[in-house]
């Protein structure tokens, strides 16, 4: 064996070392919490009732951001191999995007400004970002459950930053105006059919919580 070989096979030993013990943990917090947003999400998308769905969807989406925010505020995560490894098709979500979108109905389509900085307004739906949040965090889920765990938090930290971060923040805002304007009676960038759906869907959940 040549020098070289046994510096390849060492490098090879040491990208295969187990994790530390903090980072696990970290991990595996993640994990829950990705879990747990995804599980929500198809659960509200069979909801009937549209003001206890947009309640909802604001609380998922704001655990799910403070995992996001997690994510960021950590050192850069670097995965095992240059090349993302197959861990199966992706998950089929588009009967849920179709749902949140018939559940949302007037509400669904929104706008928004995606880069503050150079601040150019986005019009996008609801339910289109809240399945591309969950089709990125779906897809980090896939390599945690395979045992890539550097290679899951490498993506969910990626793509936090690069995608469902701020999409998370735009949808979160949106929401927040649905139901700003219904409990504090305030103008919101709507229009009138929205600014009609919006009462609509909320009728039946505007009283504040206790």
């Amino acid at each position: 064996m040549t020098e070289d070989d046994i510096l390849e096979a060492a490098g090879e030993i040491e990208a295969l070392a187990p994790l530390d013990s903090t980072t696990e943990d970290f991990a595996t917090a993640i994990s829950d919490s990705v879990k747990s947003f995804l599980i929500a999400l198809r659960a509200v998308s069979r909801e009937d009732d549209g003001g206890r769905a947009i309640s909802l969807l604001l609380l998922e989406i704001s655990q799910v951001l403070l995992a996001g925010a997690r994510l960021g505020a950590q050192v850069d995560f670097e995965p095992r191999s240059e090349y993302q490894p197959d861990v199966g098709p992706d998950a089929d979500l588009d009967d849920m995007r179709l749902r949140l979108a018939k559940l949302l109905g007037g509400v669904d389509t929104y706008s928004f400004v995606f880069d503050p900085y150079d601040p150019d307004v986005v019009d996008s739906q609801l339910s289109d970002d809240l399945t591309s949040i969950a089709s990125d965090l779906e897809n980090g889920l896939r390599h945690y459950r395979a045992g890539d765990i550097d290679e899951a938090l490498w993506w969910w930290q990626f793509s936090y930053v690069s995608s469902w971060g701020n999409l998370g923040g735009a949808v979160l805002n949106a929401l927040l105006s649905i139901v700003s304007h219904d409990r504090l009676d305030i103008d919101v960038d709507l229009d009138a059919d929205q600014v009609a759906a919006a009462d609509e869907m909320l009728a039946g959940d505007s009283e504040p919580p206790r």
